[in-house]
């Protein structure tokens, strides 16, 4: 959320428009980035009239499927809750981040009564990008890469399969596994003792370390079942880094045929039943074999679809147009 806001606002800004955090202020509409507890101003700003668009991510579900703490499963059902009442009450316009989250919307809620589009997220191509288009990070060993924001609590099931995809690949390349996100300190110490192979637990890092840690990786692994609309994935291919990951969630709408290898579940995501990791491995050792044909690919994808200035463009077509 806070990278899209920076990376909007950005945009904005170049092409000569104000941005406001303040709804009572005068401006020509409003983007509501996810939810705010702060309905009263909305209301006031819809009474007068004023344009309102929501930008929606996906639905908290892993509470439902797994106890996850009382806190963590309060906030996401009360956030889930906030969402869909904005979506359904106060604004003008929705905006998914994928067909993805668009169609878990209308399944979980029904299609909303305003006006929907799909706006896939973008990137600065500029910074992130290859070193060179034909430039393959020195190896052995192979560098798998993990980036998420948190890898925490009821997210750590997308970090146990990284450890197990890594010490399958180990079996056959040279492979080391790089970890870049909040991972619980127990779950950390008992990897450390047990994983099979070198495992490099990041931390939280700044976003001006991701292009290079990007650069000198040569597989990233999408964690996140079911993934919404992943930045790492968009940055990871703009940098010409390929993806491997379960054909879940809207991995295939931004990875599309030749960005990577993405796999069959195997079992029903959903219920966060144990996947089909033997393939999954296969699939990322297809990716290893050409790295400089899917390297080329995956930023071709990027150049082609997820350029940031494209994605602002569209905005502003919603934020600002009279039409529907």
């Amino acid at each position: 959320m806070a990278s899209f806001r920076l990376k909007f606002e950005d945009g904005l800004r170049k092409r000569g428009l104000e941005v406001t955090h303040n709804p009572d202020e005068a401006s020509d509409a409003i983007l509501v980035i996810g939810g705010t507890r702060h309905l009263l101003p909305l209301w006031r700003a819809k009474k007068r009239g004023l344009r309102i668009v929501q930008r929606l991510d996906g639905i908290n579900w892993v509470q439902r499927v797994r106890w996850s703490g009382l806190r963590y499963s309060i906030r996401a059902e009360y956030g889930n809750a906030l969402l869909a009442f904005i979506r359904n009450r106060l604004v003008d316009r929705v905006i998914y981040q994928s067909d993805f989250i668009r169609d878990w919307w209308k399944d979980r809620y029904r299609a909303a009564r305003a006006p929907e589009s799909v706006i896939i997220n973008g990137v600065d191509l500029e910074a992130y990008a290859p070193v060179a288009r034909d430039t393959i990070p020195p190896y052995p060993p192979y560098r798998l890469l993990v980036v998420e924001g948190s890898l925490a609590g009821g997210l750590d099931t997308g970090l146990t399969a990284a450890v197990r995809l890594a010490e399958i690949l180990s079996g056959s390349v040279p492979i080391e596994l790089a970890i870049a996100g909040r991972v619980d300190q127990r779950m950390q110490a008992s990897l450390e003792k047990n994983s099979k192979i070198p495992v490099s637990f990041l931390g939280l890092i700044s976003r001006v370390q991701i292009p290079e840690l990007m650069r000198s990786s040569h597989l990233l692994f999408s964690a996140e079942i079911n993934p919404p609309c992943p930045n790492s994935v968009i940055e990871a291919l703009a940098c010409g880094l390929p993806v491997v990951g379960f054909e879940t969630g809207s991995l295939r709408e931004l990875v599309g045929a030749d960005a990577g290898q993405l796999s069959p579940y195997g079992a029903n995501p959903w219920k966060l039943e144990p996947p089909d990791l033997q393939a999954l491995a296969e699939a990322a050792k297809i990716v290893l074999n050409k790295q400089n044909e899917y390297r080329l690919a995956a930023r071709s994808q990027a150049e082609r679809f997820l350029n940031v200035d494209k994605m602002v463009e569209s905005y502003l077509k919603v934020l600002l147009n009279d039409q529907d």
